[in-house]
C-alpha cells in the first residue's frame, strides 16, 4: 500500500481513515493495543501469521502517523513498549464496531454454509453444496 504524504488530498476522509489503519495487520494490532501496553514479544504472540518486518513496518507506520507511541527502556535486553496515543484511543469506537460487524459477517457465513449442508442433506447429496463431477 503506497503512503501518502500529509500535504495530500483525499477524495474523502473515509480514505483518509484507510491510509492510517488499513493493511493487513494495523487493525488487529491497534484492537490488541487497547487492551493495553504491549511489548514486541506480545504482538508477535498475539499475531503468530505475521512476519517480524512486517509486524516492524506496520508498527513504524502506525508511530509516523500519530497513533501508537513507541517506548524504548535502555536496559539489555533491549525492552521496546506500544501503545496507543490519545489520538489512537480515537479510533476505539472505529475497531470496536469494525469488530462487532466481523463477528456478525462469520455468523452470517456460518449460517449460510449450515443452510446448505442442511440443503444438501435433504438433497440427497452430502458434498457441502458442491457442482456434481462432470
Amino acid at each position: 500500500m503506497s503512503r501518502r504524504r500529509y500535504d495530500c488530498e483525499y477524495g474523502c476522509s473515509v480514505e483518509a481513515t484507510l491510509d492510517v489503519i488499513g493493511g493487513r495487520w494495523k487493525g488487529v494490532i491497534l484492537f490488541h493495543l487497547l487492551g493495553g501496553k504491549k511489548r514486541f514479544g506480545e504482538l508477535r504472540r498475539l499475531l503468530p501469521e505475521v512476519t517480524q518486518r512486517m509486524l516492524t513496518n506496520q508498527l513504524r507506520e502506525l508511530e509516523t502517523d500519530g497513533v501508537i507511541h513507541r517506548r524504548i527502556f535502555m536496559e539489555v535486553p533491549p525492552k521496546v513498549e506500544y501503545s496507543l496515543t490519545d489520538f489512537g484511543r480515537s479510533l476505539e469506537p472505529v475497531l470496536v464496531g469494525m469488530r462487532d460487524w466481523g463477528d456478525q459477517w462469520l455468523s452470517t457465513i456460518q449460517a449460510n454454509k449450515a443452510g446448505r449442508l442442511e440443503q444438501a442433506v435433504e438433497d440427497g447429496d452430502d458434498r457441502d453444496g458442491e457442482e456434481p463431477p462432470r
